[in-house]
């Protein structure tokens, strides 16, 4: 499910393969970016620091309490 026009607060990685999360106003607790692919969680990872340390917003697509998909606004 998209959820459209949203801050995003705070964004976590760690030196782990694949792993990172994001909280993003109005979507409850940290949301885990899908893994399965490296290169689509770095891409996920960039558009959310981006948004956040700019001020931007974004649009994720949620799937199973996980970030599928973002768009930088």
């Amino acid at each position: 499910m998209w959820h459209n026009n949203l801050s995003v607060a705070r964004v976590y990685t760690s030196h782990h393969s694949q792993n990172c999360y994001a909280i993003v106003s109005g979507v409850s607790g940290w949301k885990k970016v899908k893994t399965g692919a490296a290169d689509g969680v770095t891409n996920v990872h960039i558009a959310l620091s981006a948004a956040q340390a700019n001020g931007r917003k974004v649009d994720v697509y949620i799937v199973s309490n996980q970030i599928e998909r973002v768009t930088l606004r």
